[in-house]
């Protein structure tokens, strides 16, 4: 039985997620190591939710430290078929501003030291990535945005730089120079697992700063991203808590089908190791 149907990953600012009810700890452990933190289930506006601190409570995980396979896996293995994500983000364009948020539908790709497939060890497959993100999740965090009164902005291109050090100065405008509206340092990854579990992924990406570019404003300091992090942690429960609330039952999107053509390795080869690490994706094609 699901222990859980929608998960909430929270980035810098967002440890917690006030609300729950019912709410209890767990420990999981994956084929793939651990997840960040212990997941706290509980019920939001009637629904079964799994919320992660995708750094740790406290904040002790970099970002290039992330195992971002044990997180979408454990969320795989509590039933969770949506997740709604939320992280800080850098300003790449004048008109979004700090406190903003961006829902971003694409992304580009500046990482280097990180593991973002479960496949391999014998078996390969290729899941489509045109369009990285759910578009009924997309959806819901635009309305909600507009109706909790946060200034939310649906669409947008997501430079994922590998960190922790921020942008130089000449890196920041050759990302603007290529029309790229924020810069984080997590979500590319997340989508691309949530992808291949056939889980709906979409995230809120909050302004905190204008990076590095920006003319009339000092470079980037933790002081600065901190002061703004607590009002974009209090918007982001808002925005989470009414698009759970809006997000059908049902889902119809192709997420939910994504490796239905893309195993491309032969059944009878595929060793009985990997079949037992990735029975809770394949066994449905497999089987």
């Amino acid at each position: 039985m699901s222990k859980a149907e929608i998960g909430i990953i929270g980035g810098s600012g967002l440890y917690s997620m006030p609300g729950l009810q019912h709410v209890r700890e767990e420990r999981i452990t994956t084929p793939f190591g651990d997840p960040s933190d212990a997941f706290i289930l509980g019920e939001l506006e009637g629904r079964k939710v799994a919320f992660l601190a995708r750094h740790g409570r406290g904040h002790r995980i970099l970002p290039s430290e992330l195992n971002f396979r044990a997180n979408i896996y454990a969320m795989k293995m509590l039933g969770v078929e949506r997740i709604l994500s939320a992280s800080a983000v850098g300003s790449l364009k004048q008109e979004h501003k700090p406190t903003d948020f961006v829902i971003p539908d694409q992304f580009i790709d500046r990482t280097f030291a990180r593991n973002a497939t479960f496949f391999g060890g014998g078996v390969v497959a290729h899941v489509a990535f045109g369009d990285p993100v759910c578009p009924t999740v997309t959806a819901v965090f635009g309305k909600a945005c507009d109706e909790v009164g946060v200034v939310g902005k649906t669409g947008g291109t997501y430079v994922c730089m590998e960190g922790p050090q921020f942008s130089t100065r000449a890196e920041s405008n050759l990302y603007r120079s290529w029309g790229a509206d924020v810069i984080g340092m997590t979500n590319l990854q997340e989508a691309k697992l949530a992808r291949e579990a056939e889980i709906c992924y979409a995230t809120i990406a909050m302004v905190t700063d204008y990076d590095c570019w920006h003319e009339g404003h000092e470079d980037v300091t933790i002081d600065q991203i901190v002061a703004v992090l607590h009002q974009n942690a209090e918007n982001a429960t808002k925005v989470v808590r009414a698009s759970i609330l809006a997000l059908p039952r049902e889902r119809t999107c192709a997420c939910c089908t994504a490796l239905k053509y893309a195993i491309l390795t032969d059944r009878k080869l595929i060793p009985a190791e990997a079949r037992e690490r990735l029975s809770l994706l394949l066994d449905k094609y497999l089987d």
